[in-house]
């Protein structure tokens, strides 16, 4: 469901709200670009290295429209991203993969996951905001991910029961950071509590979270692994 009417950037805790919302979203665009350049590092193969390496490349160009329009609010894009380097550098702590499929599936699972939380709350934003988040978090390389994954399981079937295990970590994982992230900004708060998006009620965010439960084990499934 779509808020009947848009906000509006010039409603200061609204404003407020957007820019902590971006400031996540541009530095774990940021982290994750880091986190796939890593993972090129383990890659077996050259034709690996240099797909996770395109990915990467991809990732990064992404993150200027996001501190162009931090900068069009009339902030520093580099201090509003600030807040967020610790939670998300410590997620990435807890979560770092021990081999080259653990990466392969944290990359598609948990990021996505991200992904898809923030595309969920994006709809019920301004058309800018909205358009800029949708773009930017658009899912784009389940094909690399899901063809390495399924042959790696098919020429090892032990790998999918490990990594299955590891698939349900980092969705926990995922969801505690964000939300602790959440709770942590009195800004981002507000959004979640319905104090700023009046279409946003507890029934709404639940089946918020249901998508997003679903969309994650169909990703494991994709992966050949089960939730």
């Amino acid at each position: 469901m779509v808020a009947s009417s848009a906000p509006d950037l010039t409603d200061p805790r609204y404003r407020a709200a957007i820019i902590d919302l971006l400031g996540a979203i541009g530095y774990g665009e940021i982290s994750a670009c880091e986190r796939l350049t890593e993972d090129a590092g383990r890659a077996p193969q050259l034709a690996d290295k240099v797909a996770l390496l395109g990915l990467a490349s991809a990732q990064f160009a992404k993150v200027a429209p996001i501190l162009d329009q931090l900068a069009a609010l009339g902030v520093e894009p580099y201090e509003a991203m600030e807040p967020f380097r610790a939670p998300i550098d410590q997620f990435h702590e807890y979560t770092a993969p021990s081999d080259w499929w653990e990466s392969l599936v944290k990359a598609y699972v948990g990021d996505n996951l991200v992904r898809d939380f923030y595309r969920e709350f994006a709809v019920y934003l301004d058309p800018t905001t909205q358009a800029l988040i949708t773009s930017t978090l658009a899912e784009d390389r389940s094909e690399f991910v899901v063809e390495r994954v399924r042959a790696g399981i098919a020429a090892d079937h032990t790998r999918a029961g490990r990594l299955a295990l590891w698939g349900r970590r980092i969705m926990g994982e995922a969801l505690t950071q964000t939300q602790r992230v959440a709770a942590e900004r009195d800004a981002l708060s507000d959004i979640l509590a319905g104090d700023v998006l009046a279409a946003l009620d507890l029934a709404t965010i639940a089946d918020v979270f249901g998508r997003i439960t679903q969309n994650h084990i169909r990703r494991m499934a994709a992966l050949g692994l089960e939730h």
